[in-house]
């Protein structure tokens, strides 16, 4: 069974959204690896105040190489977990034959899936600007209280938005738009997946997770998904956020394939 974890982040947020996950997981014997996106390496705080330019010209190719890479590298197959885009980024590595099983928290749109209309909605701060697509895009204090983590305690958002909201690049949302990576959903060799839905999640509504759920069921490996009721977006931190991450993990473990080496496909 493998030891290894790798946590993927999504939009908005970079790897120290993931502090209590690493923290719980190694606390199990688990090596827990949680690598940034490029350019996303530092404080939230100082990627506010000043973000590296290369980050406005990111891509999802891009950042799905980048993980391709970590996780090639890794001394034996990893658990991938994933939230949002990172939900995305997990299929889409789980497709190229990257990891021992899959979970994808709250997924953000995925090719082939119509967009919930709350992904719709939430999406147009940054679809709505045609020049998005050449900007790092920084979420407002307003949009992350009201959509982002609308369960978060009102008196903690700010603190909560300084110590973890970060630049995010338009790109990657254009990227579900135009130039659309494609998974293929009858993939034979595909590694086990969980999908897991937040019943109020304003960003990635549950009803699109369930359409990806239903799609990736056409592969021939276990797939299931998990809805989890009162939760937000913001469930890898809000409170509760334990039930989260130890269903997700004794997911994984009981349901990975045996590790092997295996000849990977190039990053699409």
């Amino acid at each position: 069974m493998s030891k290894t974890i790798v946590l993927i982040h999504g939009a908005w947020l970079n790897s120290k959204s993931w502090e209590g996950f690493k923290a719980r997981y190694e606390a199990q014997g688990y090596t827990v690896v949680a690598p940034d996106w490029p350019y996303d390496d530092r404080d939230p705080a100082d990627l506010r105040a000043d973000p590296d330019p290369a980050l406005k010209s990111l891509s999802q190719r891009q950042i799905i190489a980048h993980y391709a890479a970590i996780i090639r590298d890794l001394p034996e197959e990893p658990i991938l977990i994933g939230h949002s885009l990172g939900g995305v980024f997990v299929q889409h590595l789980l497709d190229m034959g990257l990891g021992v099983a899959g979970v994808a928290i709250d997924p953000a749109p995925t090719p082939g899936v119509p967009l919930g209309p709350s992904a719709i909605w939430s999406a147009l701060p940054v679809l709505g600007d045609p020049f998005s697509w050449l900007k790092a895009k920084t979420m407002s204090r307003g949009y992350f209280k009201n959509r982002f983590a609308q369960t978060a305690p009102k008196d903690q958002a700010d603190a909560l938005y300084d110590r973890y909201i970060i630049p995010t690049p338009g790109r990657v949302y254009w990227n579900g738009v135009v130039g659309k990576i494609k998974i293929n959903w009858k993939n034979p060799h595909r590694a086990p997946l969980l999908l897991i839905g937040g019943e109020i999640d304003l960003i990635a509504d549950a009803s699109m997770t369930r359409a990806i759920y239903k799609k990736q069921l056409q592969a021939p490996s276990i797939t299931e998904y998990k809805e989890f009721p009162g939760r937000s977006h913001w469930t890898g931190i809000d409170a509760g956020w334990e039930q989260v991450a130890d269903y997700a993990l004794g997911w994984a473990v009981g349901h990975a394939r045996p590790g092997k080496i295996a000849t990977i496909s190039k990053a699409a």
